[in-house]
This record gives structure tokens, C-alpha cells and sequence, in this order.
């Protein structure tokens, strides 16, 4: 057996009373489990360039080429762990533990590492809090000067084994970390969210009850057409499609969902696809008193798809608000595609679309491209081209071809989505963002929002276009409407983004700080969220700091440029010159 000696990053990370979790309902913690791992863990250790060394049940050891990968990887999972547990009973949580050292380790010929590298970091897991890092001195001393980190110093810390004391950094991160004291005023959607004048609504992720994890794409796809379909009603107030998201595969209390959400009602179901045939449950609840509203089987074959879906969203409005005018539920309805098959790629190429990261938008194009060969006038399948291209060309090169691309995509999504709210907002942000024409992105946003006034797409791109194109109230106002349409959504960096700008736009930088923050918090790796850490700290006199996020704008974007990011952009002059005063302040290049 031969052996290779290297110097890597070690990370450990395993579950918090797993014995006690399972012991509980075993099956449900290990499907949790496997869906933790297909949905947010291995995708994102591979996004961090991590090689998945060994499984060890309810934990992993995770190899990396540099400590800088392994913390940010960590971070992002226990941000995403944050999200799934809010809500939820701790008795009910999956929380990690994570320990991160960089250490001399042997390599086996299997790939298997060995040594004190990788015993000193499962130690170190085994210190850290639930929902904490803890890195080792050495480590640390990597990524001190490289992330913005909220860091305990634990001092030198005996560790079972080893020999000698190891100094111990615990890093903090996710909803737990950021909570403030009891006696402070705390934004907790549990604690904070009144109820809107509006009936409110969360519609719950739908159990896939068909034993085949393959279905689960499309008893999502599902469940977020139900969603469309109700946020299409005027007076209802429907939380967006993330925020539900979150409590995927979790048991959750419907009350205390209704108090995190801020909603009346929740509605939950579940779907058993076999073959050609569906049936398809669901049932809503009065989330303050648990009181069942309504309940409702379907048996359907595939071909009833759409038909049951309209069926399904007229019932609950039915169910929620009697005196629904016949007008009102035939909003409901919106053009499908005629094809199956292009629904069915469409809703494959989503889980790459939503973390808004180049990697995933370049999987999902093949996908949309084929479900527009084989309906060409699918505007949603549109509209979700042009994000991707949109992606690609902000954050992935700036080729003139994804440009190029998104526009023409955007320009499809709004013509022939003049009834489909998702399309009109996607196609409107993307000829605002890479098109830069902000008149057409306002019309499409307004068109979004007379379809569909709960449309939270609407208010998420919208704000960004507003805050950007120099309308610092309205893009305030939007990016606040969007937060709390969905308070737990992961793409709240984008509302926070244009607060912030709307606040530097005022001159108001200390709220504009506040702002950045929650921003960087939502998407750590969104290398404009560190742009307005550098802009805002420099105005605040906050200079070590400025320098540390102008440092870490510049790892994630080496080629970037105060004028070259305002040309991409387009920023309008009454947010540019403010903004690149402070940012030439923090140090970044010209």
C-alpha cells in the first residue's frame, strides 16, 4: 500500500445527538439526512473545491485545498442549516458541529487520510458549540486577514489524544449567532411578524409520499405552481416559494411556522406518483389555533396536472375566504406549457438555478434550451434563461455572449409571459440589470404585479433595479416588501443589496452598514455584499475594517473595478458617485 504525505485543510463536521435524533424516528432523520446531503451539503463542498474523504454516519471528514475553501464551505452550510431549523422545536433540529485544522496528513493509496491532521480537527469538532466552527491556531492564522469573521478566542484547549494544548477559535454563524439579547428588540420572524390586514397564507413543501427520491423535483415544481397560483389573488397575501422552503423535509408545528412567517393559514399536503397515476392531499390550517379549514384527495392521472393544480389553489381560496367572486378564482389560471416534457426539464434545471451561482446556471441552460426545443414560446423556461445568462455575465466573466443571450431571453419571457408574474419580474430585472433599460424592467415589473400583487420575484429583482437605477425610495420600499413576503428567503442578499444602496443614496451610512450586513449574512460569497462592507466602513472611519472587505472583494473578483463595476451595472449617478468615493476611501481600484 503506498502513501503520499501533504499539507491540507482538514474539515470534521458530524451532528449534534444524532443517537437521541434517531432514536426518536430514525427513518425520518436519515431521509432528512440524505436529503441535507443532496441538497445543500455536497453541492456546496464541491462549489469550495472539497473532496469528500469518508462518510461517517451522521457526519464526514472533507479534504481542501485551502483553509480559506474549508471555512467558507462551513459557513455556508451552517447559514443553510440556520434557515431549515427556524421554526423548528429544538428537539427537532439537525445541528452540526464543525472543526477545521490544516495539518500534515497521509494519504492512502484508497484516498483515505491519515494522522494528526485529521485527528486534531475531529477534536476540535468536538468542542465547537451546535452551529459553530472552531478552528485550530493554525487554521486561523490563514483566514484572519481574508473573511469577515465574528471570532471567540477559547485560549489554548486541551484536546482527548493530543498531545499538547491547541489554541481554539469558535466562529459563530447563521440565525443563532446573529440573534441579539433578550431584552434587545430582535427581527425573529417569530417574534416580530404581525399579521398582514390581508387573509396570509405559507404554502408548506409537499411530501413526496412516493418512495422514489427521483419525484421529488416534481412535487416541488407542484407545489410552487400552487403558489403562483394563489399569489395571483389580490387581497391574499401569499409568503414566496424560499421562505416556505426552508422547512423542507422537517416536522414542523404549524403554529410556530404561523408566528416565523407572519400568516393566517398554512396549507401542507402530500403527493404518491406511481407510474401515470397521482393522488395528491392537502389540507389547510388555521395557524393559531391548529383548527383544520379544509381537506381535500385527488386521484389524477398525469395528463390532469395543470387542471389539478388549478383545482387544487381554487378549493383552498375557496376554503380561506367563502365569498370569493368567481372572477377571482379564474385569475388563477395561467397559460401552461402544452408540452409535459418541457415542464419537466424546466423543473429539473430550478435547484441550479436558485443559488444564483455561475456553476449551476451553466448545468441548468442545457436543460432550459431543451425545454425551448421543444416549446418555444414557454416564457417561464424563458425568463429563467435570462437569469442564468445574467448570472453567468455579472458574476461569471462578462462575455458578451451571455449578454447578449439574456437580453434576447428577457425580451421573449416578457412577450410571451404576458400572463405569468414569474416571467414578466425575471425578464424585467435582466433588461434592467445587463440590458440596462429600467423603463422596460419598471413596465414588466408593474405588469407582475397587476397579475399577481403577493409576487414577491416582483419586489426581490425589483428592488435591485429601483436601488440601482437611482430610485432610492422605491428601492428601499420594494427590497422591505420583498423581505417580508419572505423573511427566511436565502436570496435576500439581492433586497438587502438595494436597502443598502438606498441608504448610501440618503447619505445614511451607519444604516446603510446595518444593511450590508445582513446582506454579506445571506450570501457570504456575494462579492458586492463586500463592496458595501468596504464602502460603508470607510465612511464610518472603520479603516481596518474597510480594508478587509476591499481585500475580499478582491479574492472573489480578482479583475474588479470601481468604474468597471458601475459600467456593468449601469449605476445611475446619484448612487455612483457616492459609492465610489467611499470605495476609492476603502482602497479598491479605480
Amino acid at each position: 500500500m503506498s502513501e503520499t504525505r501533504k499539507l491540507v485543510a482538514i474539515l470534521v463536521a458530524d451532528v449534534v445527538g444524532f443517537s437521541r435524533l434517531a432514536g426518536a424516528d430514525e427513518d425520518r432523520i436519515l431521509a432528512r439526512l440524505r436529503t441535507l446531503r443532496s441538497d445543500l451539503i455536497d453541492p456546496t463542498v464541491a462549489v469550495h473545491h472539497g473532496r469528500v474523504v469518508k462518510r461517517t454516519g451522521d457526519g464526514a471528514v472533507v479534504e481542501f485545498r485551502s483553509v480559506v475553501d474549508a471555512v467558507r464551505c462551513a459557513i455556508e452550510v451552517q447559514n443553510g442549516m440556520a434557515e431549515r431549523n427556524a421554526g423548528l422545536p429544538e428537539d427537532r433540529r439537525i445541528e452540526f458541529r464543525v472543526g477545521i485544522h490544516l495539518g500534515d496528513v497521509v494519504e492512502e493509496d484508497d484516498g483515505d487520510l491519515m494522522g494528526d491532521g485529521v485527528n486534531i480537527a475531529a477534536r476540535l469538532e468536538g468542542v465547537a458549540k451546535p452551529g459553530a466552527i472552531c478552528l485550530s491556531e493554525d487554521a486561523y492564522r490563514q483566514v484572519k486577514a481574508r473573511l469577515d469573521l465574528k471570532v471567540s478566542d477559547l485560549g489554548p484547549t486541551p484536546l482527548k489524544n493530543i498531545a499538547e494544548p491547541v489554541r481554539v477559535y469558535s466562529v459563530e454563524v447563521g440565525i443563532l449567532s446573529q440573534a441579539p439579547p433578550k431584552s434587545a428588540t430582535s427581527e425573529a420572524p417569530s417574534r416580530q411578524l404581525a399579521l398582514p390586514e390581508r387573509p396570509s397564507i405559507a404554502v408548506l413543501p409537499f411530501q413526496n409520499m412516493s418512495g422514489d427520491p427521483d419525484h421529488e423535483y416534481f412535487v416541488d415544481g407542484m407545489v410552487e405552481d400552487i403558489i403562483t397560483g394563489l399569489s395571483r389573488i389580490k387581497w391574499l397575501f401569499v409568503i414566496a416559494r424560499n421562505s416556505s422552503f426552508v422547512y423542507k423535509g422537517n416536522s414542523v408545528d404549524v403554529r410556530q411556522v404561523g408566528r416565523d412567517l407572519g400568516v393566517r393559514y398554512i396549507l401542507e399536503g402530500s403527493v404518491r406518483r406511481a407510474g401515470n397515476r397521482l393522488r395528491v392531499t392537502g389540507q389547510v390550517v388555521e395557524a393559531e389555533t391548529g383548527r383544520h379549514v379544509w381537506a381535500e384527495r385527488y386521484d389524477r392521472t398525469l395528463e390532469d396536472i395543470f387542471a389539478l393544480q388549478d383545482e387544487l389553489t381554487t378549493s383552498v381560496v375557496a376554503a380561506i375566504e367563502p365569498s370569493l367572486r368567481q372572477a377571482e378564482v379564474e385569475r388563477v389560471k395561467r397559460k401552461r406549457p402544452e408540452n409535459l416534457d418541457a415542464y419537466d426539464l424546466l423543473l429539473r434545471a430550478l435547484p441550479d438555478i436558485y443559488p444564483a451561482m455561475p456553476d449551476g446556471a451553466a448545468k441548468a441552460l442545457p436543460l432550459l434550451k431543451s425545454a425551448l426545443d421543444l416549446e418555444p414560446d414557454y416564457a417561464t423556461a424563458h425568463g429563467f434563461a435570462a437569469w442564468c445568462n445574467e448570472i453567468l455575465f455579472i458574476r461569471g466573466g462578462a462575455r458578451e455572449e451571455n449578454r447578449l443571450d439574456g437580453i434576447r431571453h428577457a425580451h421573449a419571457a416578457i412577450q410571451y409571459g404576458r400572463d405569468d408574474a414569474t416571467a414578466l419580474a425575471l425578464g424585467g430585472f435582466v433588461m434592467g440589470m445587463v440590458g440596462h433599460d429600467r423603463e422596460a424592467a419598471r413596465r414588466a415589473f408593474d405588469a407582475a404585479l397587476t397579475l399577481s400583487p403577493s409576487c414577491g420575484a416582483a419586489f426581490l429583482f425589483g428592488s435591485v433595479i429601483m436601488a440601482t437605477g437611482g430610485d432610492a425610495e422605491l428601492g428601499v420600499e420594494w427590497g422591505e416588501r420583498a423581505v417580508r413576503l419572505s423573511p427566511l428567503d436565502p436570496g435576500n442578499y439581492g433586497p438587502y443589496f438595494a436597502i443598502a444602496l438606498g441608504k448610501v443614496q440618503r447619505g445614511d451610512f451607519a444604516a446603510a452598514a446595518e444593511a450590508a450586513r445582513k446582506c454579506f449574512q445571506a450570501n457570504p460569497n456575494f462579492s458586492y455584499a463586500h463592496m458595501l462592507l468596504a464602502a460603508t466602513h470607510a465612511q464610518l472611519g472603520r479603516t481596518n475594517e474597510a480594508g478587509l472587505a476591499a481585500k475580499r472583494v478582491l479574492e472573489l473578483e480578482p479583475g474588479y473595478s470601481i468604474s468597471g463595476m458601475c459600467a456593468a451595472v449601469g449605476l445611475h449617478p446619484s448612487i455612483a458617485e457616492p459609492l465610489s468615493e467611499a470605495l476609492r476611501k476603502a482602497g479598491l481600484p479605480g
